[in-house]
């Protein structure tokens, strides 16, 4: 005679069933993403995108803009809720004030700006922002690029002229001042994300005064950063995303932001009925903010094991608030 585990049917069954609730969720939630930037930057931009294809592919149902202009990203982002899209995602600091208006507008909708909240400012409930500790990371890439130096300056080259930029290159300067004595730090915030030939130009002006490395907060201008940088004898570190095929031998690393991860997870927090606003998430640095070169984390011939090591140790001071940028 043989018998039939039961319980292990019934578990089975509840597990079935389970996935099955969570796809139907998934598949009856709708998903908007209004970009400032290209899918094509290879950085900020692309990273949100990649979130929002892999949402599709785990069965979302999803719509995103592009190339957004501060003037039109109102009515994109009003447009995608007149349509009743269940989630809105505005990906970055363009953002910030609009979804704590708008949100009241449309309070069984959830709205998510990758961007800090609003000073001074009541976050409604359907409304959620993320600490994505921007000067954090510029401290950690500052330091990263000093020890990286066997010359007597490095270099930041920024984009749009806004607060966030600022604090970061402000960041990046004050970490590569301290982690190496003697050293000089500039930065140059060109005022724009999506023009190659800036970033090339100030490139060279920091090489020209010394920098023998260059890191970028710039979206397509770093492309140009990059570019300009590499073709120059300069190393290189990327951000936003792996640009290690820009400048395989000249790229140490690339501070990957995790903006396909923090869509996914809002994405799904709206899903499964998770979701909590009125404030700020605060994912931990290490979510945020991966290093990247290829397949592995950096480039070995370019940074010894030492100097990862050193990284590591204040990238972890950072992380615990046991440094904090003064930026």
């Amino acid at each position: 005679m043989s018998y039939v585990n039961t319980s292990k049917i019934v578990l089975s069954t509840a597990a079935v069933l389970m996935l099955g609730t969570a796809s139907l969720a998934q598949a009856e939630t709708t998903v908007a993403l209004v970009l400032p930037g290209s899918i094509a930057d290879g950085g900020w931009n692309a990273g949100a995108y990649q979130g929002l294809q892999a949402l599709k592919a785990d069965g979302f149902d999803i719509a995103f803009s592009e190339n957004v202009s501060q003037a039109d990203i109102p009515a994109v982002v009003q447009g995608y809720a007149d349509d009743g899209y269940d989630l809105v995602i505005g990906h970055g600091y363009q953002f910030g004030s609009l979804f704590a208006e708008i949100s009241e507008e449309y309070p069984e909708q959830a709205f998510f700006a990758t961007t800090s909240a609003p000073g001074n400012t009541e976050i409604p409930s359907n409304a959620l922002y993320v600490e994505f500790r921007y000067t954090d990371a510029a401290y950690g890439m500052g330091a990263l690029a000093a020890l990286m130096s066997d010359g007597k300056a490095v270099g930041v080259v920024g984009g749009g002229d806004n607060p966030t930029t600022q604090g970061m290159a402000k960041a990046f300067v004050e970490a590569a001042e301290a982690t190496k004595p003697g050293l000089k730090g500039y930065a140059i915030v060109t005022g724009d994300y999506n023009d190659a030939a800036k970033g090339r130009e100030a490139a060279s002006t920091m090489i020209g005064n010394g920098a023998d490395v260059i890191w970028h907060t710039a979206d397509i201008t770093g492309i140009g950063a990059i570019e300009g940088a590499s073709s120059q004898g300069a190393q290189v570190i990327g951000m936003f995303a792996d640009q290690t095929e820009l400048a395989p031998s000249a790229m140490g690393t690339s501070l990957s932001a995790n903006n396909a991860g923090l869509v996914q997870e809002v994405a799904k927090m709206v899903a499964d009925g998770s979701f909590e606003g009125g404030g700020m998430w605060e994912p931990a640095l290490g979510f945020s903010w991966l290093p990247v070169y290829g397949d592995a984390s950096y480039n070995t011939d370019l940074i010894s094991d030492d100097v990862w090591a050193q990284f590591l140790d204040i990238w972890s001071k950072v992380d615990s608030g046991e440094i904090e940028p003064a930026s």
